[in-house]
């Protein structure tokens, strides 16, 4: 599967130095691509469960683009915290070790980051095409950013500038306690905690956070004979409005996501903006911008002119961790 490229290429020139290798590893995919003096370039995405290690997927990938020259560095963003010096992916069965892949590949230097990280770093290089704003406000230039990024969890993130650069924060956010606004959705965490232990913000702004609202909303009403659905099922039929109770789920969901949102300006103080990325949040388009997203990022009470003031941005960028790992390797 060969998306588009991300990045015209340039000339056709060969360039001074050769590519870095980046790869992006998700819970399914293994997303590679090659950077050098013509931009992110021959974009692949490898199925992880096809390759029994990140050393054979890399391989297989630099065998099928085959680059002029070998790559001698790399940055790979990687979904869990990144400590020590071995990584082992949650959805996949892919050990390894930096100093080990680095001599397996032949790499001269070998970064590994947070997959939210990556995305974090990205902001800076998004363009307007990259970006969507939801409501008002105007960001500051050089002003710190704030990053949210619903997905398969919640990433949450944020970029403080420093001299020439941006120091991304590295933060799990996602956990934090989630606190209902409405009766309706203290109603749909009433629930939720007889589930779990803790309702963390994860627990509803997240492909499975979908799901619990939906499912959680479906119980409140007496559906008992509610179809357990998917979170794709959910916002399918949110966006087709073939199903009053998806179409709420998706409604609680991005006002939810405002609350959040508004919390992380509040706490960073992000006069630079702050981006909402992740996977789910794109496909949501006009219901997006229609939903009561903005609305619920401004209702702080007092504080509701500092909300006004900062905008909100929808990252549309198809690829943006690739973006944030060329940075890492300063290329």
């Amino acid at each position: 599967m060969t998306p588009p490229a991300i990045v015209a290429p340039g000339p056709d020139t060969m360039p001074d130095q050769p590519p870095s290798l980046l790869a992006d590893l998700g819970a399914t995919n293994a997303r590679f691509a090659l950077v050098d003096a013509r931009g992110v370039r021959s974009v692949e995405i490898l199925r992880g469960a096809d390759y029994p290690s990140l050393e054979a997927a890399a391989r297989a990938y630099l065998e099928k683009v085959k680059p002029e020259r070998p790559p001698h560095r790399a940055a790979i963003a990687v979904a869990g915290p990144v400590t020590g010096d071995r990584f082992t992916l949650t959805n996949l069965a892919w050990t390894f070790t930096t100093e080990g892949l680095r001599d397996a590949l032949g790499l001269d230097r070998l970064k590994v980051v947070n997959d939210f990280t990556a995305v974090a770093l990205s902001v800076p290089h998004l363009t307007d095409v990259d970006r969507l704003q939801i409501g008002g406000g105007r960001a500051e230039p050089g002003a710190v950013i704030g990053i949210v990024g619903p997905g398969t969890g919640l990433g949450v993130s944020g970029l403080i500038p420093s001299a020439d650069r941006w120091i991304p924060l590295a933060a799990e956010g996602g956990h934090v306690t989630m606190a209902a606004v409405t009766d309706r959705e203290g109603k749909v965490m009433q629930r939720l905690r007889q589930r779990y232990q803790h309702v963390s913000a994860e627990r509803v702004l997240s492909g499975m956070g979908l799901a619990n609202i939906y499912e959680s909303l479906c119980a409140i009403d007496g559906i008992e004979d509610a179809v357990m659905r998917e979170p794709k099922d959910v916002t399918e039929a949110a966006l087709a409005k073939s199903d009053p109770i998806c179409i709420e789920a998706v409604e609680m969901f991005c006002a939810m996501l405002g609350t959040v949102a508004g919390n992380l300006a509040l706490t960073l103080g992000s006069h630079g903006g702050i981006y909402v990325a992740g996977g789910i949040v794109p496909k949501l388009g006009t219901v997006f911008a229609e939903s009561g997203f903005r609305a619920r990022f401004e209702a702080k009470g007092r504080l509701r002119p500092f909300l006004e003031g900062i905008p909100t941005y929808i990252v549309t960028h198809p690829l943006p961790a690739f973006l944030g790992l060329k940075s890492v390797l300063d290329v």
